[in-house]
């Protein structure tokens, strides 16, 4: 796939696979994400892959996922939710949580957790928050969203499509693999991103490029969060386009890109003292 080759994953990462059937609630799958640089366990980061939640899994997202467990020493678990249109709304978002209570019940501290998507898996990881939110659960520490969906109807990105085009996809065949998931008004409604009705919420890191579908999607995420009251932290990168983070070995860009993430979910997780080695431990 162009991803395969546009972001090959690091030669030093390690994928160990993981299905495991729950009493109740859907199947967890995925794969833990490790390098040689991964010395730390008292993290971890829950990915959430995008492309309009029709296609790619952990797989084709290898190359960023191994990135972002190289660059903060912290283990990557990255899930594989269900597709449509075989799976329509809520089902990714059930796999979503799913994965989150499954890390909990491993005795992850979800203080500890960053959750980070890209695209339709950062819309994702910002409806798993919200959920969390109003259940009154714990939080995650952070979310990182790169080129976050907010608007599942895509109206602004098909308007924006017709002044400049998003040189990833043209807006109308997003619009198109979306409706295979959101199948009804009342999916969308219930997919809105909406923080009125919650008192909390992570703080999150918002990154796109200049010249996608999405731009204002982006800017209109930041506002809402800080009108909230919620912390947002909003890089735009000129001339760059949808998820270009995950094109390591095309833009130059994505390594500025992968440190400021990194950065960004080191700080959220400082060191804790005495954490230990996992290669010691192995």
């Amino acid at each position: 796939t162009g991803l395969a080759l546009g972001s090959p994953p690091l030669k030093t990462a390690r994928f160990e696979r993981v299905e495991e059937p729950r009493v109740s609630g859907p199947t967890v799958r995925g794969e833990w994400v490790r390098t040689s640089r991964v010395t730390r366990r008292d993290g971890a980061v829950l990915y959430l892959h995008g492309s309009g939640y029709v296609v790619c899994s952990s797989r084709t997202h290898r190359g960023l996922t191994s990135q972002i467990a190289d660059r903060t020493g912290l283990p990557v678990f990255s899930i594989d939710y269900r597709l449509a249109p075989s799976a329509r709304f809520p089902a990714a978002s059930d796999d979503a949580r799913a994965a989150w209570d499954w890390l909990l019940a491993k005795g992850h501290d979800p203080a500890r957790v960053v959750v980070a998507g890209d695209s339709a898996g950062g819309h994702l990881a910002l409806l798993l928050a919200l959920q969390l939110a109003r259940e009154g659960e714990p939080l995650p520490a952070a979310l990182v969203t790169l080129s976050p969906l907010v608007d599942t109807t895509l109206r602004g990105g098909t308007i924006r499509d017709r002044i400049e085009r998003d040189p990833f996809a043209a807006a109308a065949v997003a619009q198109r693999a979306l409706g295979g998931y959101f199948d009804h008004p009342a999916a969308h409604h219930a997919a809105r991103i909406d923080f009125t009705d919650v008192d909390c919420f992570p703080p999150t890191l918002v990154h796109n490029g200049s010249r996608e579908m999405l731009a204002g999607d982006c800017t209109e995420l930041t506002r809402r969060l800080r009108a909230a009251g919620f912390e947002a932290k909003h890089r735009v990168w000129p001339g760059l386009m949808h998820v270009f983070q995950a094109m390591t070995a095309v833009f130059p860009e994505s390594d500025a890109a992968l440190s400021d993430i990194a950065e960004f979910i080191t700080g959220r997780l400082p060191t804790t003292t005495g954490h230990r080695d996992l290669e010691a431990t192995a």
